[in-house]
């Protein structure tokens, strides 16, 4: 009866923690960037199951030389093992902004923090009072070789992640802004850009920022990874897939409780009557 109801409190436990990381998942399914999480579990040891006689001994069925007959297994509980995320590759939305900036593949822009440089997939940017470039949270950009300074209409990122200026672009030339002249482009910076070989053991830290561990490595330079301007990348969360699943875990959850309330009676039945 006891282990009925620690198996079933077991497996409501780690319900309940799969409904948190859904819950989270559509808390933030129009986030740029975001990637979702994924709860895995493990089950506790399985156990056999023999027949026994009233007397706790092994009884012999006729034509069978097992004196303690396999009848099954019982299991014992769950538990949650990790929670994961998922880095698979959000969908391109286009925005025509010159300071939206998506990765295709694999990698990660860096950004200046106080806790020290952290990584994120969210590109949406802008410049502030010294034509630095920034996220929307204050956080500015990191470039090869530092902060990068820039001006409105007057940049263009390539697939590499250079960062060309315009040298011919006069903001006084009214002529010059209107033809947009890039007789004279000039390789400013490139976009600090990083990857690393165990992505899985990076840790969030929330607005879209990843920080390294001592068991992802150190931050390496990217493969296949492709910078797109004016485009920013969409979370990588199924609103109908996340919506399927809280049901899911909605109805294990109940299933769970059930058999928990349901050992809980017979155990008082157990008690109160046969007892007596």
């Amino acid at each position: 009866m006891l282990r009925g109801i620690y198996t079933g409190a077991s497996g409501m436990i780690a319900q309940q923690a799969r409904m948190d990381v859904v819950a989270n998942n559509l808390a933030n399914v129009d986030k740029t960037g975001f990637k979702k999480d994924l709860a895995v579990f493990k089950a506790f040891p399985d156990m056999l199951i023999r027949r026994v006689s009233d007397n706790g001994l092994g009884v012999t069925p006729a034509g069978s030389y097992d004196t303690m007959p396999y009848v099954g297994k019982l299991g014992t509980g769950v538990e949650v093992n990790e929670v994961y995320t998922d880095f698979d590759q959000g969908s391109l939305q286009r925005t025509e902004n010159n300071f939206d900036l998506a990765l295709e593949g694999r990698g990660f822009l860096t950004v200046q923090t106080e806790r020290g440089e952290r990584y994120t997939r969210n590109g949406a940017f802008t410049i502030n009072q010294d034509n630095i470039l920034m996220t929307h949270t204050g956080y500015p950009v990191v470039g090869e070789n530092g902060l990068i300074r820039v001006q409105q209409n007057n940049f263009i990122v390539n697939e590499r992640g250079e960062i060309m200026i315009n040298a011919a672009f006069d903001p006084t030339d009214m002529v010059s802004m209107a033809n947009n002249d890039w007789s004279q482009p000039v390789v400013l910076d490139r976009l600090k850009l990083a990857d690393f070989e165990k992505i899985r053991e990076l840790k969030k830290e929330g607005d879209s920022l990843w920080r390294e561990t001592e068991f992802s490595g150190p931050p390496l330079p990217p493969e296949n990874l492709k910078v797109i301007q004016g485009f920013l990348e969409k979370s990588n969360v199924n609103m109908i897939r996340e919506m399927v699943d809280m049901i899911e875990v909605q109805r294990s959850y109940e299933a769970n409780q059930k058999a928990v309330q349901t050992h809980d009676t017979e155990l008082g039945r157990l008690i109160n009557e046969v007892a007596r």
